[in-house]
């Protein structure tokens, strides 16, 4: 009876040259343990740079491939062949390659669901930078910072350029005694999983609401929607300056904030501040109290930081209304998502972008990401629950 690894059908993962993309494809081998590290009779490998660029390659290859799956190469036709782009080879364990083959298969389907909602996406580009390698007993943990942009392909004509975000893992990687090594995990670890090319399910702690707080009321995702023009131009606050806000820190935060990525989740700071550049006042007292907001040098209020609380403060404050569909929702408004409809609220984003057909696009923190729409968060997740909110 052959064994599992000798009769299954191989993928092979190719690594990139230069500056082509890489794309994964299947398995092979990554740089032995160095001579010198073995003689010594050392129980640690001394990952060298080459070893060390080819994790880097390795890492871009399995998140370009992952991304590749959401693209139409229809119009990549007359390129060269991917055979020829690329050279090396890097093996996976049997198990992380089934969960690639699973998490492509569920990405291409993601791709349909979008194609269905009029959104293409005619071209990629991944890199991926290396921040931390740490060596132990012959397991290496590889820290990595992925930066994707994704070309909107002119549906309609009237779509943004492009789409962006940037995600942080965690590779864990373990090499045999003949110094040969494998990828043997993959781990997001930013606080919130909702990147264009993530396949993990988002999950959170429910918030508990205390007594009188206020109700927000769930969003229809059905397309198209009722009409709900929004004024741009009029009344106290300025929308274009909240989304220029958001559209110039959501890659780089502002130092003038604390940064909550590693500690519970960016997103509903990130809106805050937002909102605070386009005229939101604070308003001061207790942080514990739903019905104050504010953001100083010393701290933050629940509601600044707090998906759940900022609603029932918004709400409460009659600072937004709540809308009947997302699809209404214009430049300045706020998209918040429960991610498995417990009840409790897990993300928030803001509108930096409506195109003329009426499909809004949001920019957000955790993960961090530039002009996603609303078509491929529901495309993503069919189930969660949504509120969207006027400002």
């Amino acid at each position: 009876m052959k064994s599992r690894k000798l009769s299954r059908k191989r993928r092979r993962i190719t690594m990139v040259t230069a500056a082509a993309a890489s794309v994964v494809a299947g398995a092979a081998m990554l740089p032995n343990w160095s001579a010198g590290a073995a003689s010594a009779g050392a129980d640690d490998p001394m990952v060298d740079p080459a070893t060390r660029a080819t994790f880097q390659r390795l890492a871009d290859a399995v998140f370009t491939d992952r991304t590749d799956a959401l693209v139409d190469h229809k119009e990549n036709r007359g390129h060269a062949p991917l055979t020829s782009r690329f050279s090396g080879d890097v093996q996976l364990s049997s198990s992380l390659e089934d969960k690639e083959d699973s998490a492509l298969s569920s990405l291409r389907s993601r791709k349909s669901r979008l194609a269905t909602l009029g959104e293409q996406y005619s071209s990629a580009k991944t890199s991926v930078s290396l921040d931390k390698t740490r060596v132990q007993n012959r397991h290496a943990t590889v820290q990595v910072t992925e930066t994707t942009t994704l070309t909107y392909k002119k549906v309609n004509g009237d779509e943004p350029k492009t789409t962006g975000f940037q995600a942080h893992h965690e590779l864990t990687f373990k090499a045999d005694r003949q110094g040969d090594w494998q990828l043997t995990g993959i781990r997001d670890t930013d606080d919130g999983y909702i990147a264009v090319n993530q396949v993990a399910k988002p999950s959170a702690a429910p918030t508990v609401a205390d007594a009188g707080t206020p109700e927000a009321v769930r969003s229809a995702t059905t397309w198209p929607a009722p009409s709900k023009p929004k004024n741009l131009s009029a009344g106290t606050y300025n929308y274009q300056a909240m989304a220029a806000y958001a559209e110039k820190y959501w890659s780089r935060y502002n130092p003038a904030y604390p940064d909550y990525n590693r500690g519970g989740g960016d997103c509903t700071n990130f809106v805050s501040q937002s909102l605070k550049a386009g005229g939101w006042k604070d308003v001061t007292g207790s942080s514990s109290d739903f019905h104050k907001w504010f953001s100083n040098s010393t701290a933050q209020s629940d509601s600044w930081v707090g998906v759940n609380e900022f609603s029932w403060f918004a709400l409460s404050s009659k600072r937004v209304t709540s809308l009947a569909n997302v699809y209404q929702l214009d430049v300045g408004d706020v998209l918040q998502m429960d991610f498995d409809k417990d009840g409790s609220k897990d993300h928030s984003m803001i509108v930096t972008y409506r195109s003329s057909q009426g499909v809004p696009y949001l920019t957000y923190h955790s993960t961090n990401t530039f002009r996603r729409s609303v078509a491929s968060i529901i495309a993503s997740y069919p189930n969660s629950a949504y509120y969207a909110y006027r400002t």
